[in-house]
């Protein structure tokens, strides 16, 4: 229970039954929502934050709130640094202990991006932590909102995966960050393939607007980490203007209970989508 590593969450799904969400935050409020809703499912969770939201939230600050609230969890907890880019943040989120680390080359060649990966895979196992990595293009808040992106090639991956011994690998199938302006198209058959050549477990980044339905045939094809950012922010705002809109006296108590109602059952939802209700025994 508690404080766990990625890894021990991701590499015992071998059935292509379920995947693990991990679930961005922000704040205490989201921290408390999060695992609520996880310990309420008996269900596994990763917490992480992104490095372009460090700007809202210090990770000096909001890291030791999420490691505690992992280590205080009746359920297991993997931490997670989300989209990582300056070597600066990999090591402090290392350093807090953060038990898993993402480095996020896509914007890089190939070449680059595992040079780089290796680097951070030696950074990491000082700590005994786990890496992410991602090859191909997401789009979204990294670029363009359309979703016509760059997809992972098959090759890419296996060389990738082979040449970095990441943990864990982000592919592009056709998702974006952020809200979606267009019906997305994913390449599932293309998921498949990867999953096939891969043994590392594969992520799907902007999880946020896909269905049900394309949640489940993503798991399905092979993923078996679904990052929720955007969907969760959203919620959050929007228990926070419905409580105002209810009392406009209302406190500032109140709506920190509002920021984590939102959390929870965003949170909640998710995970009995990707089917992670009752897999803590």
């Amino acid at each position: 229970m508690s404080l766990v590593k990625m890894s021990a969450l991701l590499d015992k799904i071998e059935d292509n039954s379920y995947a693990v969400g991990s679930f961005n935050v922000s704040n205490m409020e989201m921290v408390m929502g999060a695992i609520k809703a996880a310990e309420d499912l008996h269900s596994p969770i990763i917490l992480q934050i992104s490095e372009g939201r460090l700007p809202y939230s210090p990770l000096a600050l909001l890291g030791p709130i999420m490691v505690a609230g992992a280590k205080n969890a009746a359920v297991p907890v993997a931490v997670h640094l989300d989209h990582g880019v300056t070597m600066e943040t990999i090591q402090l989120a290392l350093d807090l202990g953060f038990t898993s680390v993402m480095f996020d080359g896509s914007k890089r060649t190939v070449e680059e991006n595992i040079a780089m990966t290796k680097v951070v895979k030696k950074m990491a196992a000082v700590y005994d932590a786990d890496i992410e990595a991602e090859i191909g293009r997401i789009g979204g808040s990294e670029g363009t909102y359309s979703a016509d992106e760059l997809i992972t090639t098959v090759e890419e991956a296996k060389y990738f995966a082979d040449a970095t011994g990441t943990d864990a690998l982000a592919v592009a199938i056709g998702t974006v960050h952020g809200h979606y302006r267009e019906k997305p198209d994913l390449h599932i058959e293309r998921l498949r393939e990867i999953a096939s050549v891969v043994s590392c477990p594969l992520v799907l980044h902007g999880g946020s607007g896909i269905s049900d339905a394309d949640f489940r045939r993503c798991i399905r094809g092979g993923i078996r980490k679904i990052n929720i950012a955007t969907s969760s922010y959203d919620a959050v705002a929007r228990h926070i203007y419905d409580r105002a809109q209810e009392d406009r006296h209302a406190s500032y108590f109140d709506f920190s209970a509002a920021a984590a109602k939102g959390t929870y059952e965003n949170v909640k939802r998710h995970m009995l989508v990707f089917g992670t209700e009752n897999k803590v025994k």
